[in-house]
């Protein structure tokens, strides 16, 4: 008894249009998050110089408090007053105790008084990683 067997199934070309689709799902997702993370950096202050400024490196978990001329708090993009922050600041503590990090981004045009205020926030919330943003300037 022999076996027959279909040679030309076995030939025929794959279906590529799932692995297609996947590919762009994945694409998109990843220029999503792309958007998402550079969401903090791009409110428009303008940093005071400073000649030993080091380069932003972000680290996982940070908090940004963007601060404006007028000395309002930005977080993640949402108008926020001094109580607020400080709230938002002891969520992040809760959530990552001994890890939350906080850069704060101040307009060099703003009083010190408001980002004086926002590392007082940091260390009420019992954060001591903070530190303020400059912008890499011509020394003296």
């Amino acid at each position: 008894m022999a076996v027959q067997l279909n040679r030309g199934s076995s030939l025929a070309p794959f279906n590529l249009t799932p692995m297609i689709d996947c590919v762009f799902l994945l694409l998109i997702f990843f220029l999503v998050a792309a958007e998402l993370s550079e969401e903090e950096r791009e409110m428009k202050v303008l940093l005071p110089e400073a000649s030993e400024a080091m380069p932003l490196t972000s680290k996982p978990r940070e908090v940004f408090i963007n601060i404006d001329q007028a000395g309002r708090y930005y977080v993640t993009g949402e108008l926020l007053a001094l109580e607020d922050l400080a709230a938002v600041l002891k969520t992040a503590w809760t959530n990552n105790p001994g890890r939350a990090s906080v850069v704060i981004r101040a307009d060099r045009r703003c009083q010190w008084q408001f980002v004086v205020g926002a590392m007082d926030a940091c260390n009420k919330a019992r954060i001591r990683d903070y530190r303020v943003t400059t912008l890499e300037g011509q020394p003296g």
